[in-house]
């Protein structure tokens, strides 16, 4: 068995720039770290229990259906905050029949994110 320690996600934007003011200044992720020089430096952010890598470029998007999963303490708070930062929302936030409250957002390549609450009495705040 693979003893993992640690693990991240890797983003390959097609314009670097511009996905580091969306996932940096739309979003305000704090940087962990950041290496390397020019446009395609790489900048790791923090990403809750995980990071957020962006570096290199890609002359294509990420493959359709990279999603990542946000969850935030406030979803509604993050929609007022987002729109603010003009971060385009595909759907406001809405309460699923799983009971969690999901906002969806796109970054610059199309990658969608869903920004989610997990409500005080949803089964994932309690332990069994």
């Amino acid at each position: 068995m693979v003893h993992v320690l640690s693990s991240r996600v890797l983003l390959r934007p097609t314009d670097p720039e511009r996905s580091r003011a969306f996932y940096g200044e739309a979003l305000g992720l704090p940087v962990y770290r950041e290496f390397g020089t020019g446009p395609e430096r790489g900048t790791v952010y923090f990403l809750g229990g995980g990071f957020l890598e962006v570096s290199g470029r890609s002359a294509e998007p990420p493959a359709p259906g990279t999603e990542l999963w946000l969850q935030v303490a406030d979803v509604r708070a993050a929609h007022e905050e987002l729109g603010a930062q003009g971060v385009p929302v595909l759907r406001a936030p809405v309460r699923e029949p799983w009971g969690l409250i999901e906002m969806w957002i796109a970054d610059p390549d199309g990658v969608r994110l869903a920004v989610v609450e997990v409500p005080a009495d949803h089964p994932l705040r309690h332990r069994p």
